[in-house]
């Protein structure tokens, strides 16, 4: 399975694409600023569009990329979401207001894209892949995926706060790589906290959770750009002095819009 980083950065600057990953070409996880660098010919690749939540770094090219390729599509593009999320997108993006209702374009019974409503700790499998819908707390209903073709699963967090109902499920899989979202720095932990995303000093104890037998590389998205180099260097403190023991480190690594990996 491999899976490219399209966009991992919690705002936009210039190299700084938003929250997006593809899949053996043809799901896709979220849909940030990073799905304008696919071709036209890998946008009409994508069957599938699961997204963590509602926020518009993580949907913002969602309807532009429907309109790029739907001509081109044979069959709808299917767009899989918690019943919030796709409220959310019917009331304020596919609205004909500011884009058009494409769940009704051309025709209701043969629409440009269909929404499939998905539920916290779902599985189901997709294009000989099984993803599972995990917990995740934030501001709007929001989830994480665990994704695996067999050899391990990629865990994406979403945007999320202490989260322990995720570690618990998370100690339960085969864990490859582990996308964890820290969208500010400790100075802003007040920030992080309010707008329930994690702060350098809240993931410390986060990854706590993990259990002592488990060992996976760990990689930092959603960084703000103003803050990310300040961020990654409070997370390599911490885990040099972790407070689980001076031989319990984490691999943690900075995630990068177009890496890719086999899984």
């Amino acid at each position: 399975m491999k899976v490219r980083v399209l966009g991992c950065s919690g705002a936009i600057a210039k190299d700084c694409r938003t929250t997006s990953f593809l899949i053996d070409g043809d799901i896709l996880i979220d849909a940030g600023t990073g799905v304008g660098d696919l071709t036209l010919d890998e946008m009409r690749g994508i069957e599938h569009v699961f997204l963590t939540h509602s926020h518009l770094d993580h949907v913002a090219a969602l309807p532009l990329m429907v309109d790029a390729v739907a001509a081109r599509r044979q069959q709808p593009l299917k767009i899989h979401a918690l019943a919030g999320t796709i409220a959310a997108l019917k009331a304020h993006i596919f609205n004909d207001v500011i884009w058009p209702d494409f769940s009704r374009i051309p025709t209701p019974q043969a629409p440009f894209i269909t929404f499939h409503e998905i539920f916290t700790g779902q599985t189901m499998e997709v294009n000989r892949k099984l993803l599972e819908v995990l917990p995740a707390v934030h501001t709007v209903p929001a989830v994480g995926y665990a994704v695996t073709a067999g050899n391990g699963c990629w865990v994406f967090s979403g945007d999320t706060e202490r989260n322990p109902a995720f570690w618990k499920r998370v100690n339960e899989l085969n864990v490859a790589m582990l996308v964890i979202e820290t969208a500010f720095s400790n100075r802003e932990k007040d920030l992080a906290k309010l707008s329930l995303h994690l702060s350098p000093g809240v993931l410390a104890d986060e990854l706590d959770n993990i259990s002592n037998d488990r060992k996976y590389p760990i990689y930092i998205t959603h960084t703000k750009p103003a803050e990310t180099d300040l961020i990654m260097a409070e997370i390599q403190k911490f885990d040099e002095t972790s407070v689980s023991g001076p031989n319990v480190t984490h691999d943690i690594r900075w995630l990068r819009a177009g890496q890719e990996f086999e899984i």
